[in-house]
């Protein structure tokens, strides 16, 4: 080769390396055209049991031919805490987003809009932990998947915007596995929040949030399509869970905190099926004498006293009290009325209404297995083993999801 042709080439190659990222993307991967794809997606909201009614045919014939699950969230059961726990393997107390809302001594009010790398380098998620192990990630929403965390990102990613539709979320993911080589995914998130919305809205048992579980379904069935017609689905390995179920509420079952206390007395950071307060200064002794007891359709505990199994308490993020209403009963204010008269979650995680969706489908899965005792800090390690590569040690078991894997 002459050397000009040397030179040309190198020329071209230091252009190629000191290119600048794409816009929501950062870095490169490894470039084998067959090498396999994992899809994590997540369906806010589908109850376990939702999957028996009949409206979601791609989600059971994925179950059929693969192996699946009535699977324990983490407490509370509420959306962000659960969908951190499904990628790092931890319990919301020891990954450190311990509700939708919490307070932090350095950092002030957590909302489901704070995306600072301060609120989630509590824990390494499954994106981190792939890029570092050399992959390619991206993905399509998920709590916590638009922060920097040690210096990096997923390698493509979108900030989360509700109104996007299935569809186009769907075909983002498409897009994104018809990149070149270097930038096609080896992991990708997919979350859809329809189903928790009409759950919320409607309740459990309506009609309407079925319809929304056949939506998100028909969603699901135009991936498989995709990867078929691309040639991946064979070597693709589909894991599919929710964060938490759904429990039918109404009006009349609420329990007013101002019946119970002088609201003046506290201050509630999250209110419903679960609350986080605080006594204000002074009033701390007027406000164990009201709460911390068993009443009728609840219960308040002080931090230190949450029932072990519930393992919440020790992050110091965690409310000094905590209050759990019984399963379809919610406690709020009247300055905080209860705005979802239909359905709820963030109940007891041993709560039949609050079991999650799981199912694994792929090469190595085994075909229509139905695991026992899936915890949801399982899935993380499940998620090291699919990808070849080892993950931060947490609080699940890599044993509780082995009966899905051929032998």
């Amino acid at each position: 080769m002459s050397r000009f042709l040397i030179a040309l080439l190198s020329l071209l190659l230091g252009a190629c390396a000191s290119a600048p990222a794409r816009e929501g993307s950062s870095g490169s991967g490894p470039t084998d055209p067959r090498r396999p794809l994992t899809i994590l997606i997540s369906i806010d909201g589908f109850r376990a049991d939702y999957l028996a009614r009949g409206a979601t045919p791609t989600l059971s014939a994925l179950a059929a031919e693969g192996a699946s699950a009535s699977m324990r969230p983490s407490f509370p059961s509420v959306t962000f805490p659960n969908h951190y726990t499904l990628v790092t393997g931890l319990h919301p107390d020891h990954h450190g987003i311990v509700g939708n809302a919490f307070d932090d001594a350095t950092l002030g009010r957590f909302s489901m809009a704070r995306t600072e790398t301060g609120w989630w380098d509590q824990a390494e998620p499954i994106w981190i932990t792939a890029e570092k192990a050399g992959l390619v990630t991206a993905t399509m929403f998920w709590p916590g998947s638009e922060t920097l965390l040690q210096g990096r990102r997923p390698t493509s990613w979108r900030p989360f915007d509700q109104t996007v539709t299935g569809d186009d979320r769907v075909a983002q993911v498409l897009t994104w596995l018809d990149e070149p080589r270097a930038l096609r995914p080896d992991l990708v998130t997919l979350y859809f929040d329809t189903v928790d919305t009409a759950g919320h809205r409607n309740g459990p048992d309506s009609p309407l949030t079925t319809a929304a579980a056949a939506e998100v379904d028909a969603s699901i069935g135009r991936l498989v399509r995709g990867l078929k017609d691309r040639g991946l689905y064979e070597r693709t390995t589909l894991v599919i869970v929710a964060d938490h179920g759904m429990a039918a509420t109404a009006p009349e079952r609420t329990t007013y905190l101002d019946d119970l206390v002088d609201p003046a007395a506290i201050e509630v950071i999250y209110a419903g099926s679960v609350v986080y307060l605080e006594p204000r200064p002074g009033h701390e002794a007027e406000v164990q004498a009201a709460l911390i007891r068993r009443g009728d359709h609840w219960v308040c505990w002080n931090r230190a006293d949450i029932p072990a199994r519930l393992v919440l308490g020790s992050n110091p993020r965690v409310a000094s009290i905590v209050c759990l209403a019984d399963v379809g009963w919610l406690l709020a204010t009247r300055a905080r009325p209860v705005t979802a008269a239909g359905g709820a979650h963030g109940y007891d995680n041993a709560a039949p209404e609050m079991q999650a969706l799981f199912i694994v489908h792929g090469p190595g899965i085994a075909r229509g297995v139905t695991l026992d005792a899936l915890d949801s800090v399982d899935v993380q390690p499940l998620l090291g083993r699919i990808l070849g590569i080892a993950v931060p040690p947490g609080d699940g078991r890599a044993e509780d999801t082995r009966g899905a894997m051929v032998r």
